[in-house]
C-alpha cells in the first residue's frame, strides 16, 4: 500500500502572501522522512498554488521517491511533463471556477485528442493514470487507451461517510476496482479521503495506493505536518494490518 502526499495546500498557504514559505518541496521532504512512498502535485493553468518552478525543484528533489504530476490533458500540460519527466502523469478534469478537482475526467466520450496527450507522455516512458468516476464504462475506456493505471475518484464516497449512501458508494468503489484490476490496471484511489474514512478503503484489496492531500495539511495545523503524516499511516496500517510501503 502507497501513501502519496499531495502538497498543494502548502503552496495556497505561500501564495496567499506571496511569499517564500512554507515552501512546498521543503514540505515534500518532511513528508517523506516521515514515511510517505512519493509526492503529488497538481499544476493548475492558472498557477492558483504549485508554480512551473515548484514542478522542476520537485523532480530534483524526488530522485529516488514517486513524483506524481496531477494536470488538465492539454498541449501546454503535456509539453511540460514531457520535460520534467515526473514518474506518474494523473490526468484530471479542470475548471477555472472549481475551489479543487470536482468529479472524473471523462473517458468514454473523450477526442481523440486525450488518446493523443496519453500516447506522448508514454513515449516518454513516464506513467499514466486517470482520473476518474468509478463507473464501469470509464474504467473499460481508461483501459482501452492503454494507460497503467486509474485512480478512482472517492469525493462521492468522503460526502456520503457516515450517513446512508455510504455502503452504496463503498461498493461502487469496490466494484470499479474489480473490474479494473481484473483487465490488468493498478488502482488508485483519492479525493475527501481523511484518516476517518480512507481505513474502509484499505479493505478494498485491488486498491494499492492512496493520494491524499488536504486532510493532511490540515491536521498538519494541530499535529505538525510529520505527525499528520504518521497519523494517516497508522490509519491505513491499522486498518490493512500490514505496513504501508
Amino acid at each position: 500500500m502507497r501513501l502519496h502526499i499531495n502538497v498543494d495546500h502548502v503552496a495556497t498557504l505561500r501564495n496567499a502572501r506571496d511569499a517564500g514559505y512554507p515552501d512546498p518541496i521543503e514540505a515534500a521532504r518532511v513528508c517523506l522522512d516521515a514515511g510517505a512512498s512519493g509526492i503529488t502535485a497538481h499544476l493548475r493553468e492558472d498557477r492558483r498554488h504549485i508554480r512551473d518552478e515548484d514542478v522542476h525543484r520537485l523532480r530534483e528533489l524526488l530522485k529516488d521517491s514517486t513524483f506524481n504530476l496531477e494536470m488538465a490533458a492539454t498541449n501546454e500540460m503535456v509539453a511540460i511533463a514531457c520535460e520534467v519527466k515526473p514518474d506518474v502523469v494523473t490526468l484530471v478534469p479542470e475548471r477555472r471556477q472549481e475551489r479543487t478537482t470536482e468529479g472524473g475526467l471523462e473517458i468514454a466520450k473523450a477526442s481523440r485528442a486525450l488518446s493523443d496527450h496519453v500516447a506522448a507522455l508514454r513515449r516518454q516512458k513516464i506513467k499514466v493514470s486517470l482520473f476518474i468516476a468509478a463507473d464501469a464504462e470509464q474504467v473499460d475506456a481508461s483501459h482501452a487507451l492503454g494507460v497503467e493505471q486509474i485512480e478512482l475518484h472517492t469525493g462521492e464516497y468522503s460526502h456520503a461517510f457516515g450517513g446512508l449512501g455510504e455502503t452504496q458508494e463503498l461498493a461502487r468503489l469496490a466494484a470499479a476496482a474489480k473490474r479494473g484490476r481484473a483487465l490488468g490496471l493498478e488502482i488508485a484511489a483519492g479525493h475527501g479521503l481523511t484518516t476517518e474514512n480512507v481505513p474502509a478503503l484499505v479493505s478494498i484489496p485491488e486498491i494499492v495506493e492512496f493520494n491524499i492531500g488536504h486532510a493532511v495539511i490540515a491536521d498538519a495545523v494541530f499535529l505538525g505536518l510529520a505527525g499528520a503524516v504518521r497519523a494517516m499511516l497508522a490509519a491505513i496500517t491499522e486498518a490493512r494490518g500490514t505496513p504501508v510501503r
